[in-house]
């Protein structure tokens, strides 16, 4: 596993204290889980994805993450519905481990913008994880 300060976060995305990151692409936004995320999971082997078209709200399981080590729920970070899910990692969710930036897991019409003010900052994600 990588020493904290060999992770990446970047200062463009939202996180929050469950490791999933935020970012706007237009009118929507996309979510994928964090460098650290990654990092603890070790070997990502399976991806389940939710339906477009369901809705839920922020905090709700959206889907899951197989690991050679474990499998890890994924929360929702801002209410909303599934306009788009990631195909690409059915077929290659080890795609999450080289890159979990540029890999996405889901892009959400989000019911609320204001829930973006709730999620923590790069900044705020590095303070969490130093505990």
């Amino acid at each position: 596993m990588k020493e904290l300060n060999e992770l990446i976060f970047s200062e463009e995305l939202r996180y929050t204290e469950d490791h999933e990151w935020v970012t706007a692409a237009g009118a929507t936004l996309r979510v994928g889980i964090s460098d650290y995320a990654q990092d603890q999971l070790g070997d990502i082997v399976y991806v389940e994805l939710p339906e477009v078209g369901k809705t839920f709200a922020r905090g709700d399981e959206f889907g899951t993450l197989e690991s050679v080590k474990a499998v890890s729920e994924l929360y929702l970070p801002i209410s909303g519905e599934i306009v788009a899910v990631n195909q690409v990692l059915g077929d290659a969710p080890e795609l999450i481990n080289q890159d979990p930036y540029a890999n996405w897991i889901v892009e959400i019409k989000p019911a609320d913008t204001g829930e973006l003010e709730r999620l923590l900052t790069a900044d705020g994600y590095r303070q969490l994880l130093r505990g």
